[in-house]
């Protein structure tokens, strides 16, 4: 069992809130009450910052002191909406929000991952009719494992998690996010993730 903060409580933290609880962690999740996402990090061993991605640089750099010695797994995706509400372009362009967040917070390991797929394939990665990837992004190598241990717990299988290497391939799976506009707009809001034919 480990102690877990959801930062953000929408689809994306919820979803992953209730699949961790179920698997046995110790759960808190953080609304934007003031405060709530200090209170929830200062006890918890692994943050995950499940809050729209717009504004999760400014919110996060606040909690550098409660974030301190934590892992934070990053699964936003910092974007500027269309006039649709679909991403249409990077806010960190020839960069990365994990970057920005390893840059701003650094006594925090920052593993970015799962932001490659809408949200109900985080939690349940089999109901794809292929196999999907998940990727890891981090310059800890022992805090990616720990989220490799977290992405099991969750459904997802060895071999379907990939290890880029350090924090700054991270502007390549956050650049990806730049394909979903187009393939909802084809395909509508079914479930789908990037993953590598090999």
């Amino acid at each position: 069992m480990t102690t877990i903060a959801v930062l953000g409580n929408g689809r994306v933290g919820g979803s992953l809130a209730a699949a961790l609880t179920r698997a046995g962690h110790e759960v808190t999740v953080a609304g934007r009450a003031p405060g709530a996402a200090a209170d929830a990090a200062r006890t918890a061993r692994i943050v995950i910052n499940a809050t729209p991605g717009a504004g999760s640089l400014d919110r996060l750099a606040a909690l550098r002191g409660e974030l301190r010695d934590t892992i934070l797994v990053d699964v936003s995706n910092a974007t500027v909406d269309g006039p649709d509400g679909l991403p249409a372009d990077l806010i960190h362009p020839g960069s990365s929000l994990a970057e920005q967040l390893q840059e701003a917070l650094p006594e925090t390991r920052v593993v970015k991952t799962l932001n490659t797929m809408l949200h109900p394939v985080m939690t349940a990665p089999a109901l794809l009719t292929r196999a999907p990837d998940a990727f890891l992004s981090g310059d800890d190598a022992q805090a990616k494992q720990t989220v490799r241990e977290l992405l099991l717990d969750l459904g997802w299988h060895t071999e379907w998690i990939t290890d880029l290497g350090g924090i700054r391939t991270a502007r390549a799976t956050e650049a990806a996010v730049l394909f979903v506009p187009h393939v909802i707009r084809s395909s509508g809001f079914a479930p789908f993730a990037l993953s590598i034919a090999r």
